[in-house]
């Protein structure tokens, strides 16, 4: 067994199975500081970055990971240890593997243990980009409302906080990318780009509300003296969108096993991926960017197009099958994709009749296709992504993905009976409790609000729905909750099974 770092990688190049970094570790520059490093960043972008170095290009652009939240010494742990390292594999539908040591993350810093490090990496103008993975609730905005949280905990003390010596550190992304262009403005230093890489529609866009939203607040306080932030950020800093696409499930205790017993290699938190990868983005990088489009990223104008594209019929699709699915006493997605009822619904009623009237023209996209090719990789049994994972955090999900779609086919007159079922069914998972008494875990950061808001269901059936920072106004169009009430009746007398066979059934 060979435990991986530096060190070891020629020992692993010998043994012939697995690729490694074709590149001297020593000649990366770190160029990039991301927070949120977590399986989908290190599948996805700095699969990316690691394609490029391999390719004799821009090794000044490697990665400096951070970690915020007290989970994230985890990996600082693994990836220490490590000096960066970790095997990524992705599975095709046939069962074919790529196995590959990536080595674009030149070093991890875990926040809370020094900050300071954190402001200094941030501020070398080596640093041109700042990316971000860190889920649709990190932007920390009221999905219906679309306004910054200013009360959220963390955030309200840094609003608080002044970051000279002394004064205390950055707890939140905004805390820290703030202080850093602060930083940097004072020095002369030109401002770094703000690079989201999140499922979210308009991610750059909304990065930079939420940025300047704080950055405004803190300079009402006075915590940036004479020079006001907010109006500079606006100016200066670019945010461009971008659609990311890998399904990347959660490193499961069998994937480490895999990698030791299949490859002889321990590896602390590897990553399993599915092998399709689609990176779309807006070439907006005054500060300079890696050459990303001579690895397989799109580089576009204009990325909307492409992005509801892939929230609408990917995203939403994922939230069809994924409490149907668990409510069907069903663990992967692929079971669920090939379900007698569950994948009608989703191809047919969903996806043709409810997304696709949502999406834009996208250019060069066959949509028939798309929608073929998505519903193939969510059955890939290679990947076994769970159902629970494709569950947790609905209220980030549905409000921020499916939500808009249920507006604007109300706004034009079109049916909403199959977004409608996937609502009642997230309402029905969040009782807890499923069809035979089986308990689970509702993992959510609203977790309290939306199972007390289940548990009325016997008195007030629309009680999911009044909750207006998910769903507005929602439970006041009687187009939406007739079908709304419809499907949630017959999930809880009924079952799943009974529901989804009524929809597909022709009439």
């Amino acid at each position: 067994m060979t435990a991986l770092n530096s060190s070891a990688l020629s020992d692993i190049a010998a043994n012939g199975q697995v690729a490694v970094p074709e590149y001297p570790l020593d000649e990366r520059k770190i160029g990039i500081v991301h927070f949120g490093v977590g399986g989908f960043h290190r599948a996805h972008q700095a699969m990316f970055l690691d394609r490029l170095f391999n390719a004799g290009r821009d090794r000044d652009w490697a990665i400096c990971g951070v970690g915020l939240l007290p989970g994230d010494s985890r990996m600082r742990d693994a990836l220490t240890s490590q000096d960066g390292l970790y095997t990524l594999v992705t599975k095709a539908p046939d069962g074919e593997r790529d196995p590959r040591v990536i080595g674009s993350i030149a070093t991890y810093l875990f926040a809370p243990d020094d900050p300071e490090a954190v402001l200094a990496q941030m501020t070398d103008p080596a640093v041109r980009i700042v990316s971000l993975t860190v889920t649709e609730g990190g932007y920390n905005y009221n999905p219906s409302t679309g306004e910054f949280q200013y009360g959220t905990e963390a955030v309200a003390a840094d609003l608080a906080t002044g970051f000279g010596e002394g004064e205390g550190a950055p707890r939140t992304m905004f805390g820290y990318v703030v202080e850093a262009l602060r930083r940097r403005r004072a020095a002369g230093t030109e401002p770094f780009t703000v690079m989201s890489c999140d499922n979210v529609r308009g991610n750059g866009d909304l990065a930079k509300r939420m940025i300047l939203a704080y950055a405004r607040r803190r300079d009402e306080s006075g915590l940036h003296g004479d020079t006001p932030m907010g109006d500079w950020i606006e100016q200066h800093v670019a945010f461009p969108n971008c659609m990311v696409d890998r399904i990347t499930p959660v490193t499961a205790p069998e994937d480490i096993e895999m990698i030791a017993a299949d490859y002889g290699i321990e590896d602390a938190w590897p990553v399993v991926s599915e092998d399709f990868v689609q990176w779309v983005l807006e070439d907006e990088f005054p500060a300079g960017r890696p050459a990303y489009e001579e690895v397989g990223v799109q580089m576009v104008e204009d990325v909307e197009p492409y992005e509801l594209m892939k929230l609408r019929l990917l995203n939403c699709s994922h939230q069809a099958i994924a409490y149907f699915g668990l409510l069907l006493g069903q663990t992967y997605a692929d079971e669920a994709a090939v379900d007698e009822h569950l994948a009608p619904f989703t191809r047919t009623l969903y996806m043709d009749h409810e997304g696709t009237p949502a999406v834009p023209e996208v250019p060069g996209i066959d949509l028939t296709a798309y929608k073929d090719e998505l519903m193939a990789r969510f059955a890939n049994q290679s990947i076994k992504d769970t159902l629970a994972r494709l569950a947790a955090e609905s209220s980030d999900r549905i409000p921020t993905w499916l939500v808009p779609v249920i507006r604007e086919n109300l706004e034009a007159g079109r049916d909403v009976t199959a977004s409608a079922a996937i609502v009642a069914s997230w309402a029905r998972y969040a009782e807890g409790t499923g069809e035979n008494g089986e308990e689970w875990p509702v993992v959510d950061r609203l977790h309290d609000r939306v199972m007390a808001a289940a548990a009325k269901h016997d008195s007030d059936p629309l009680a999911f729905l009044r909750d207006e920072e998910l769903f507005g106004d929602l439970v006041e169009h009687d187009a939406f909750t007739t079908p709304y009430l419809h499907a949630l009746e017959v999930l809880r007398a009924d079952g799943a099974r009974a529901l989804l066979q009524e929809l597909v059934t022709p009439a």
